[in-house]
């Protein structure tokens, strides 16, 4: 592969993490060690574990943060051993300076700080490698934080991507796991997840959709935007009081109700999920807050899925065979909804989702993880050339940390209970939102289109067939085979009613007084039944014939053919 100058640090970046962690012949394949010296390649030779894979990403900068965080959640990509060590990737970097904090505020509300804040602390309460988090206070006194995105960093992620787009495409075209694995798309897709992550209006919107959304649950807050606040770069929201869930004491129990917080928090993602198809793809303990008045709230909507109306129903009947132990039918939900490749081993991925879902009926109840069952289920597909969509993923990813959070709240929260015990209203609020006032009046317009342009159609249907200009071609192959037939039916059919008619004349004969007589019967009524014996008799006779004849044609040609 050429090495583009440009791209020569970022190269050097990906060939020494490559060949730290045992990838030495796809470093060669691709002439990435033409970018490193070689003092680096004795340095990078040295083996390393797992452990040492966050600190090395985190090393790299935010984009390869990033994309660690998103490859943990992907089970059909990376094996087990690398996702354990990427789900303790930390998203903690050194803040950046508050001139650059108050520059880049300015700048996109065109106002001085002073002037549009009461308070603004110059610390940040939080540094991750996209932004920052700081307290303020707006002119009215309302209390608010402010998310200010980091300096530059769109430039730097496009970066990145753009090498590695370069490598994603050498590998898919030179290497059969490349192909398989589909990287290119792969990698699109984490581009396009980063690229809207760095959109604070977008975020802004999901807070704003998500809070309507679960307006209906009382135990659960999203902050909301201030809109005149808040740009692409800049989001503004409601402070929420209250500690992340991680840092609650376990004294917290004796004031909550943690069964019920933990139910309903279950409750409000599958809503999300199965009914709204917007969720909030990011619930680590970390963004999960206990308020000050014992609520959940729900923080960073930088990363939320999205899934479509039928891709929803797929997954309400696959969450409920998972948690019923319907092993069968998660497969073929799984097969359904996934994109089957040359190489797919049905048999092998179904003998595997059987006994993955057996071993999680098997478990005890602290052991069960609906979250890691799904993502099981990716990867078994992956492996057998089934590609799943990444929906799947993202939600597998999802209902683990969600199960997480579950039993920090109550360390008995038991997923596959709750699905099952909300199977039901779930699929209430699916019809009701299928048979909506909108949908039907969609469905109406539709309609009334189709009656209003129905006559325009048939006098233009009408105007053709009169104007001589229709023509309608039947071609039916062999059509003298289908004829020959339908003249033996027709024959024989012709012949049984002659027969039936000569019966019933003999019948009404044999009243008829008459000096012609056969043993001592009317003669014409017995030469009539005599007459009907014969034909009856000819006509069976000729059909087992036919019939003979027929199969011997057929072997004859059975035999030909071999």
């Amino acid at each position: 592969m050429k090495i583009a100058p440009h791209y020569l640090k970022r190269y050097k970046d990906i060939a020494m993490l490559l060949l730290k962690y045992g990838n030495t012949s796809m470093v060669s394949k691709f002439g990435l060690d033409d970018a490193l010296e070689d003092e680096e390649r004795v340095e990078a030779a040295q083996p390393a574990s797992e452990e040492e894979l966050p600190n090395d990403l985190e090393a790299m900068g935010p984009t390869f943060v990033k994309l660690g965080q998103l490859l943990a959640g992907r089970p059909d990509l990376l094996p087990e051993r690398h996702l354990k060590a990427l789900s303790r990737l930390q998203d903690k970097v050194k803040p950046f300076s508050y001139a650059e904090v108050e520059e880049i505020v300015e700048s996109e509300l065109g106002v001085r700080i002073s002037k549009a804040f009461t308070r603004f602390d110059s610390e940040p309460i939080a540094a991750a490698s996209l932004g920052q988090v700081h307290r303020a206070e707006l002119r009215d006194g309302r209390p608010v934080v402010v998310k200010v995105q980091r300096p530059h960093i769109r430039k730097q992620i496009s970066e990145d991507f753009a090498a590695l787009q370069e490598i994603a495409n050498f590998f898919e075209r030179h290497t059969k796991l490349g192909r398989r694995y589909q990287m290119v798309r792969v990698l699109e897709e984490f581009q396009k997840t980063l690229t809207n992550e760095l959109d604070y209006e977008r975020e802004a919107s999901n807070l704003k959709t998500l809070g309507q959304n679960l307006k209906r649950f009382q135990r659960i807050q999203v902050p909301q935007p201030i809109a005149d606040y808040t740009t692409h770069r800049v989001l503004t929201m409601e402070r929420i009081e209250g500690k992340k869930i991680t840092e609650l004491s376990p004294l917290i129990h004796l004031d909550i109700d943690g069964c019920v917080l933990a139910e309903e928090l279950f409750k409000a993602y599958l809503q999300q999920v199965l009914v709204d198809g917007l969720f909030h793809a990011d619930p680590h303990p970390g963004n999960v807050f206990l308020t000050n008045d014992f609520r959940i709230a729900l923080l960073d909507l930088g990363m939320v899925g999205h899934i479509a109306p039928r891709l929803q129903d797929k997954l309400l009947k696959l969450l409920i065979a998972v948690s019923e132990g319907h092993s069968e039918e998660a497969a073929d939900i799984a097969i359904e909804i996934g994109e089957t490749s040359e190489e797919f081993n049905e048999v092998d991925f179904r003998r595997r989702i059987s006994q993955l879902v057996a071993d999680q009926l098997d478990n005890t109840l602290k052991q069960i993880d609906v979250g890691q069952t799904i993502l099981e289920l990716g990867r078994n597909a992956g492996e057998n050339g089934l590609f799943v969509p990444t929906e799947l993923s993202v939600l597998g990813k999802t209902l683990l940390q969600l199960d997480q959070v579950g039993r920090i709240l109550d360390p008995a929260f038991d997923p596959n209970e709750s699905i099952r015990r909300n199977a039901g209203k779930l699929m209430n609020q699916r019809m009701k939102k299928t048979f909506s006032e909108g949908k039907i009046l969609s469905s109406a317009l539709e309609m009334r289109e189709f009656v209003g342009a129905l006559p325009a159609r048939l006098n233009k249907f009408m105007d053709t067939v009169a104007g001589a200009e229709f023509n309608l071609k039947v071609k039916v192959p062999e059509s003298h085979l289908y004829l020959e037939g339908f003249q033996k039916v027709a024959n024989r059919i012709t012949t049984g009613l002659i027969l039936a008619a000569l019966i019933v004349g003999a019948a009404l004969l044999m009243q008829v007084p008459t000096t012609f007589r056969i043993f001592g019967y009317p003669g014409l009524a017995i030469l009539c039944f005599l007459s009907a014996g014969g034909g009856g008799l000819w006509l069976v006779c000729s059909i087992v014939w036919q019939d003979h004849k027929s199969k011997e044609k057929a072997r004859k040609e059975r035999r030909l053919q071999q």
